[in-house]
This record gives C-alpha cells, structure tokens and sequence, in this order.
C-alpha cells in the first residue's frame, strides 16, 4: 500500500522536475498545486453570446454560421439578470471551491473588457465586464478563479483557420496571420492577469484544433502554439498561477495539472482520453445535463446521487472534479442546475471531510467504489453492492488498522488484516443509497 502522507514540495518538486525537465515551478507554484488537490470540486462555467441560440456553445460550428451573420449576437446578447454573487453563492452552498469560468470560447467572443477586440461583452446592450464581477465577488466570498481560455477561434481571420479542423463554414476569406494571432492571445492573457486580482489557473483549451488525429500521441500541430512563451508570460505575470490545457495529450512543460474531459483519469468513454496519467494534479471536467453551453433543449439532467459518486470516484482517483453548468442567456442559472447543486451540497456538509484535502489512488478500482485517504485517517466509500455482502477483501490495503467503524453512527466495524489482504466485515451495516462509508483509523 502507499504511504499516507501529504507530499512534501520537496517530493513534488522531484517528481516534476524530472518530468519536466525545461521547467522548474516557483515555490508559490508548488503550494497551489497542492491547494489545487485539495480543493476537490469546483465549477466549470460556460457561458457568453452562443447561450443566446440557446444550442450549446459550439453552434457556430455546428450550423456553418458566418461571421458576419454571428456578429449579430452582440445586439442580442444582454445578460440583464446576471448576478455575480448568486452564481459564486450558489458554487459555495454545493461545497465547491472554486470556479473555472469561460473567458474566451471557440467562437472568439470575450466576457471582460478586452482593448485587444471589439468582439466583447462590454459592447453589448449589458456594456458590463462580467469577469470583473465575478473576479470581485470570488475574491470577496473565498473562492478561488480560474480562467478557461480558447487558443482556437472561429471568429478572427488571423486565426489559421486554413489548417484547423473546425470553424470551416465562417466565411473568413482573408489569408491568416499566425504571429499577429500570438500577440494577440499574449496581449489578452495579459490583461487577464494584470486587471483581475489573483487569477488561481488558466485552462487552455484547442489544441486539438491543429492536429492531423485528436489523439496524436506524437503531439505533432500543423502549428507553432508559443507555448513556452505563453506559460512563461503567465507564470512571470501571477507565480502561483496553475497552468492546464485540455489537449488530450501528455502534458506539455510549463502545465501545472492534467486536466481530463467527461472522463476518469485514465478512461476513455468518450474518445477524448487514453492519456497517459502523469504525476500532476489531476481534474476531471463533466456536464450536469450533456450540454457544456446552454442548450433549452437538453433535459437530460444527471441525478443528484450520479453527481455525488462522480465526486467520490473522481477523489479516489486522485482527482478534482469540475462539474459544469450553462447558465441562460439573461444570466441566470437555471433551477434544474441550482436546485440539484444545493441538495449535492447538503451532501458535502455532512461528508465533505471523507473528500476534502484527501488523496486517492489508494487502491486500484474497484466494482463497489473506492478509498481516500488523509494523513492517518482512510475512508472507504462503498457506491456498489459487493460481490459479497458479508465483507469486503481489500488486498492492497496492509497498513495496520486501530480501529474501523461507520461514519455515520460511529457504529464499530469488524476487521480481519492477514498477509494476504484486509477484510471489513459487514453484518449489520444498512447500506446508504449513495455512498455508505467506513472510516479506518490507521496505526
């Protein structure tokens, strides 16, 4: 079994300067890293001019929307309900911890005032920078911000669309400009970590864009991105700042944590992993319905318990996981979002200690869940019926127990540990609809 113990920066610092070699993080870096991990859950908001169509954020994609015709939206879109403090309020009564907010999307459109374009919400009929009310309002309630950001983008001509996989119905005639398309995104980035106060992570995402396969493992892009250029810029602009970018490929030096789409570190459901898992922190990113952007259409919303093990298993997992919602095109979160967050919250108020500030990838998986562990203390979190009810074998698991019993109740549960594995006896214990759990006092 793992030694149970925080890891050190010295120990991470090991690990990762092997790993990435051209890369060495600040000491500030190194602790927000670990912050990261033990934060656990947090918020993934999509949002901007596409929730006006009211089909997801990849509509202009998806129905060969031109420019000039997209362009529209700017007159339309006009979040008159959006109220910072009820969507940091709502995230903080579901126990999240921080939000990843979408700043830029692949459709080019900017929620904050950027001087670097004309394409923003500022010139909208709202005419207000919403990431600067969110900025604020996360500052002023204790959660940490994090900026999703698009390299690709639908909207600009000097994007090389010629060579992207997507955007190829928007018109754009205009020969592209690469480097004029770096500074750009330089020159955004910058206003980002410079007008905001403390930016907790950027969450690239687009790569993908310039590549021949999607799960080129080789990494090879038709294109230079300036990475080492960007995160250096990003690191020298906010230390602490954590890097990921969704590429669906090994991490690049200069990332800071593995981010994973609608999968479980090292699964690929839905054609998007396979990765390899790395020594990072590590995130897994889902929607509450199947949409990312708001989609008026989608109702299949997941269910309170399916929310709930998602959390747990991400955990066992050494994961974070970011749950996404769409909020409606006047600003407002819709009810089956808010409604299912609170109940999820009053989950972790009684059991976030068995999630919070804990490590995973305790055990490998199995079919009736999972364990977390913190410092001394290991949880087993029981999702599944076991193939026998009477007890579970847990091979990996040798550390020596002083004593195991129900965390709600504080009924004692039995054990046997012998060379070959650990028992936990289960006579008598009712089994919890979502997540029964067993805490285990280690010696």
């Amino acid at each position: 079994m793992k030694t149970f113990f925080l890891i050190t920066l010295v120990g991470f610092f090991t690990i990762h300067s092997e790993a990435q070699s051209t890369y060495i993080p600040s000491s500030e870096n190194f602790t927000a890293r670990i912050e990261f991990q033990d934060m656990k859950f947090g918020m993934f908001i999509h949002w901007g001019a596409s929730s006006v169509l009211g089909a997801g954020e990849w509509v202009m994609n998806q129905r060969n929307i031109k420019v000039n015709e997209y362009t529209k939206l700017i007159h339309i879109f006009n979040p008159q309900n959006f109220d910072a403090a009820k969507w940091v309020g709502i995230a903080k009564s579901a126990g999240m911890k921080y939000i990843t907010f979408i700043t830029r999307h692949h459709d080019g459109f900017s929620n904050w005032d950027t001087k670097q374009s004309d394409w923003k919400i500022t010139n909208t009929p709202y005419a207000k920078d919403a990431l600067k009310q969110l900025a604020d309002e996360c500052h002023k309630q204790g959660i940490r911000l994090f900026c999703y950001y698009s390299l690709l983008d639908w909207y600009r001509s000097d994007y090389q669309y010629e060579t992207g996989r997507t955007g190829k119905g928007s018109g754009r005639t205009e020969k592209s400009n690469w480097e004029n398309y770096i500074k750009f995104m330089k020159a955004q980035l910058t206003e980002l970590l410079s007008n905001y106060g403390e930016i907790s992570g950027i969450w690239f995402d687009g790569h993908w864009d310039q590549l021949d396969n999607d799960n080129d493992k080789n990494q090879s892009s038709k294109v230079n991105w300036h990475y080492d250029e960007i995160y250096k810029l990003i690191h020298s602009l906010q230390p602490k700042c954590l890097i990921s970018n969704n590429h669906h490929l090994t991490p690049i030096p200069g990332e800071d944590f593995q981010a994973f789409e609608k999968d479980l570190p090292g699964h690929n459901t839905t054609g998007f992993g396979g990765a390899s898992v790395s020594a990072l922190p590590l995130e897994t990113c889902e929607t509450m319905n199947d949409s990312w952007g708001f989609n008026i259409t989608d109702r299949n919303y997941k269910s309170v318990k399916k929310i709930i093990q998602y959390i747990i298993k991400a955990a066992g997992y050494n994961a974070n996981f970011l749950l996404n919602v769409g909020p409606m095109p006047d600003g407002t979160i819709q009810s089956e979002f808010a409604d299912t967050l609170k109940m999820v919250g009053n989950w972790m108020k009684q059991n976030g200690e068995t999630i919070y500030g804990t490590r995973g990838d305790v055990i490998p998986p199995k079919n009736w869940g999972t364990i977390t562990i913190k410092n001394k203390t290991a949880y087993i979190h029981i999702l599944d019926k076991p193939e026998n009810p009477a007890f579970l074998f847990i091979p990996e698991l040798k550390e020596k127990i002083g004593k195991a019993f129900l965390l709600k109740g504080q009924k004692e549960i039995k054990f046997k540990q012998q060379p070959e594995g650990t028992f936990i006896y289960l006579d008598g214990v009712m089994p919890d609809d979502i997540d029964t759990i067993i805490q285990l006092e280690l010696k």
